[in-house]
């Protein structure tokens, strides 16, 4: 099995066994957060890539990881394909604390596929896709300077969800 065919295989496992658990025990156990941190669980660190908070994250999540994973994996290989998305998933998530509030959850994969997407810009940026009809390059930044301007400027940008760890994707990509 490919390495980015085997991430996406256990973001869905991993997102469909966590919604049958009870809230308390996935805060807790699968979503990464300062407080879990100095509870020494440490392993929230891995377990929050893998889960996404709902359909809809986890679908968008996979459709990017499947565009930009299967690029970064038939370019630069399986090896620095995971080496980029563990490097960038938890080095966002060990960051992005120090600029959201103290309590603040996250889960899902996106800032680990942010690093990969920077990565494909800068190894294969004119790689056509055929999904957003662009050069995958231009779609990386798209995102990436529509995540600065929400950041910068939330009530100017459309779209604008609280709940979303813009920072971490902002990490993600500058990692890449």
């Amino acid at each position: 099995m490919r390495a980015n065919t085997f991430l996406i295989v256990l973001c869905i496992a991993a997102s469909f066994w966590a919604w049958q658990q009870n809230p308390t025990f996935a805060q807790q156990n699968l979503v990464f957060s300062y407080p879990n941190l100095l509870q020494r669980r440490v392993w929230t660190l891995v377990t929050a890539l893998f889960v996404h908070a709902n359909l809809l994250h986890l679908v968008g999540n996979m459709l990017f990881l499947f565009i930009f994973g299967n690029t970064l994996e038939k370019s630069a290989g399986a090896r620095a394909h995971l080496a980029t998305f563990f490097c960038g998933g938890l080095s966002s998530f060990l960051l992005s604390p120090l600029f959201m509030p103290r309590g603040a959850g996250m889960l899902g994969a996106s800032a680990a596929i942010f690093t990969v997407a920077a990565c494909v810009m800068l190894i294969q940026p004119l790689k056509f896709s055929w999904l957003f009809l662009a050069p995958q390059g231009l779609v990386a930044l798209i995102y990436f300077i529509y995540n600065l301007l929400v950041v910068s400027r939330p009530s100017f940008v459309h779209g604008y969800d609280p709940h979303v760890a813009y920072i971490a994707h902002i990490i993600g990509f500058l990692v890449g």
